[in-house]
């Protein structure tokens, strides 16, 4: 799978998305030159720079122990500097930059997705429908986010956009039957993808951690396989919050991979290499924009050129 999104335009949008982060340590790290190596106030700084973008503690301290090992070959001036950091962000991120690839036997592959109201988590569905649909996978939906009736309407407003089949079950009903009812008309119909609408209320974590539970079980008694994947869809512009949604998410829903949204304008980008990080969870894509082909895996070394603002 081509993992720099189509073209020039997806890079552009790349580069928009991470411009505060990588402005943002610019700024930090003005001025600082060095000979061949950083003293602790120089590393004191730069670590200091990181964390305020968002890198988190962990990758700023493992960043900042990468520099204190390196020999530069002149003067080391800020593109120097900055040129190590981003060599230390991609290895943070090659081991999770992992695209969802369909491979469920037999099909279809069940996809819970998951994540708080407002992290763009229903418009992230369609268009991870539509990114299966460009590489000629058959995908259908289920609106197992029973308890908003604007969450069922948004998706079979994506379903009719896309062309792809819709389960859906009453407002308050059992997400768990429409997720049976899914499963027993993908299979039927040897659909390759089923993407689940999930609820994304934190305020009852015991009452979300049931509902999922209960959805397993359905699942289990279909494809013990099944899920395949729990995907929770983070909104970048929450910044360190975010990871908070990770630990919680973790806890009750068993996460296996996680999709990061709205990368673009005033996105707190930093946040994707903290994840990286402290998770270790597959990135299965970046979402920099509003249109339906604005969600795409990435590539790891440019992203991390970009955040370090040498690309």
């Amino acid at each position: 799978m081509n993992t720099d999104g189509p073209g020039d335009a997806w890079a552009q949008r790349i580069f928009g998305g991470f411009r505060k982060t990588s402005e943002r340590l610019a700024e930090n790290l003005s001025g600082i030159v060095a000979k061949t190596r950083l003293d602790e106030s120089q590393l004191d700084d730069i670590e200091d720079a990181l964390i305020m973008s968002d890198l988190g503690p962990r990758a700023a301290a493992r960043i900042r122990d990468r520099l204190a090992e390196e020999r530069f070959e002149r003067d080391a001036d800020e593109r120097a500097i900055m040129e190590v950091v981003a060599r230390e962000i991609a290895e943070i991120l090659r081991p999770v930059a992992k695209p969802l690839e369909i491979v469920a036997f037999p099909r279809p592959q069940v996809i819970l997705v998951i994540g708080v109201n407002g992290s763009g988590k229903t418009t992230t569905i369609a268009k991870l429908a539509h990114l299966f649909q460009e590489q000629d996978y058959s995908v259908m939906l289920a609106a197992g986010d029973t308890f908003r009736a604007a969450a069922i309407g948004q998706l079979a407003v994506w379903a009719d956009r896309l062309g792809v089949e819709i389960v859906k079950g009453p407002e308050g009903g059992d997400p768990a039957s429409v997720v049976f009812d899914a499963v027993k008309a993908a299979t039927g119909k040897g659909i390759d993808a089923l993407i689940v609408d999930t609820a994304g209320r934190l305020q009852n974590k015991r009452e979300l951690m049931d509902e999922l539970a209960k959805i397993r079980r359905v699942l289990g008694r279909l494809n013990p396989e099944a899920p395949h994947d729990v995907v929770l869809v983070l909104d970048a512009t929450n910044g360190q919050n975010a990871l908070s949604q990770i630990e919680i998410f973790k806890e009750v829903a068993g996460v296996s991979g996680l999709i990061m949204t709205k990368l673009d304008g005033t996105a707190r980008g930093g946040v994707l290499v903290a994840a990286a990080e402290q998770y270790g969870l597959p990135i299965h894509a970046i979402g920099v924009g509003e249109k339906i082909d604005d969600l795409r895996p990435f590539n790891p070394d440019l992203l991390a050129r970009v955040i370090a603002g040498v690309a």
